[in-house]
């Protein structure tokens, strides 16, 4: 995908505006965001919601799938869950394909704290469709 198209898929990405998120890397299979957690990010035990966790992994993957000029979507993902965090820390996902032939790709996506510590594992299973770009 363009740099353009990208953009644009990140202008259109209310998700991730909501929720903070930044841009530190965009490149072709490879992709870094990070996001502070909020305090209406944390769950009834004061740590943040795993959907949160999800959601900033699930992003980096997106950036890191969208490739070219073609529409690509998960197909599927997983996570584990490896350490908690808490408000005010920051998360950082960290998106790189391992393979991409034909229409599937698997992506790994770890997430870190702020102190380098492993918060959780993602693999994402891409699919890359027929549908045409955001205009």
């Amino acid at each position: 995908m363009t740099e353009a198209a990208l953009r644009r898929m990140l202008q259109n990405d209310r998700a991730t505006a909501a929720l903070g998120m930044q841009v530190l890397v965009d490149e072709p299979g490879h992709a870094v965001v990070s996001m502070r957690v909020r305090a209406d990010m944390t769950n009834g035990f004061a740590i943040t919601h795993g959907g949160f966790v999800f959601a900033v992994a699930d992003t980096a993957f997106a950036m890191a799938c969208n490739e070219d000029e073609s529409v690509t979507v998960a197909a599927g993902a997983d996570i584990s869950f490896l350490k908690a965090t808490v408000e005010g820390q920051v998360l950082t996902a960290d998106a790189r394909r391992r393979t991409r032939s034909g229409r599937n790709g698997l992506y790994d996506v770890t997430v870190t704290d702020e102190t380098g510590d492993v918060v959780a594992e993602f693999r994402g299973r891409s699919l890359t469709t027929n549908r045409p770009p955001v205009p």
